[in-house]
């Protein structure tokens, strides 16, 4: 067997999910994310890592190792091997792996902050099951397409926030030390028409409650507007996703582009993709 042959029998186990092997691959590989994240979390509890650290220390590199293989056969195998790497999803897998070895260099105890910091990032692992929920992938898309829209609103927000947050500055400012600059009550507002309400910052005037209570109903009227937005775009990727076929038989009209049968009575549907194609 060839060297190129071997190459694409790996590109098509690595990145098709078309084959027996290939769907293998992305379950074990789903159970090894799942678990080198699991024991992340087991190493933040202290009772845990006291008791188990050579344990602990031994899986992490045993998953290193394992994403350091995928990630270099990822490599081997794509065919421009620079578009994988400057891909999301490549440097998703680096950065799977990356923080175990910049541990190595940050071993002396001044540098105790960076290495749990960079054990945190390690989380990120969950990031590359992405790749294996088409769901994902749609909502994925859906969030890209509407990035504009949604960059428009935070502006409105911030501009919205900046104009509560002065006018509660000069309201409360002489009576309140929690609102004692501009960016400080910019805070409060962004908190209070997030609906979070922490409770750290209160105004104590009656302008000022007035004030707060305009800044709540405004945020009630606005928190929703973002999730309109992705769900409108879903719905949008989710009609690009069926096809307006007709069945004869039961009059159904929504199908997937490449279903051959219908959804509801299994009945077979016409064969109209060769003339979309042409058309």
């Amino acid at each position: 067997m060839s060297a190129s042959s071997v190459r694409e029998n790996i590109f098509r186990i690595i990145f098709g999910t078309d084959t027996p092997a290939g769907r293998r691959f992305d379950l074990a590989l789903i159970w090894i994310i799942l678990i080198s994240v699991l024991v992340v979390m087991l190493e933040s509890i202290e009772a845990v890592r006291s008791r188990h650290q050579s344990l602990l220390d031994a899986l992490e590199w045993g998953f290193t190792l394992i994403f350091t293989f995928e990630y270099l056969l990822r490599i081997y195998c794509h065919p421009v091997s620079r578009r994988y790497v400057f891909s999301f999803y490549g440097l998703i897998d680096l950065v799977s792996i990356l923080p175990t070895y910049l541990a190595l260099l940050f071993g002396g105890a001044q540098y105790l902050l960076v290495v749990r910091l960079l054990r945190v990032m390690r989380i990120f692992r969950v990031l590359k099951l992405i790749e294996y929920v088409n769901e994902a992938s749609m909502l994925w898309r859906s969030i890209l397409a509407s990035r504009r829209k949604i960059l428009v609103f935070f502006c409105f927000v911030f501009v919205l926030a900046t104009i509560f947050g002065s006018l509660m500055f000069l309201v409360e400012s002489p009576h309140n030390p929690g609102f004692s600059s501009i960016p400080r009550s910019v805070y409060w507002t962004i908190v209070t028409i997030t609906t979070v309400g922490f409770g750290d910052i209160v105004p104590i005037t009656v302008l000022g409650q007035m004030v707060a209570t305009l800044a709540i109903l405004t945020g009630y009227s606005i928190i929703a507007v973002p999730t309109g937005i992705i769900t409108s775009q879903l719905i949008d990727e989710l009609r690009s996703e069926r096809l307006m076929q007709l069945c004869e038989n039961c009059g159904e009209q929504e199908h997937l582009k490449d279903a051959n049968y219908c959804r509801r009575c299994g009945h077979a549907l016409p064969v109209i993709e060769e003339v979309n194609r042409i058309d």
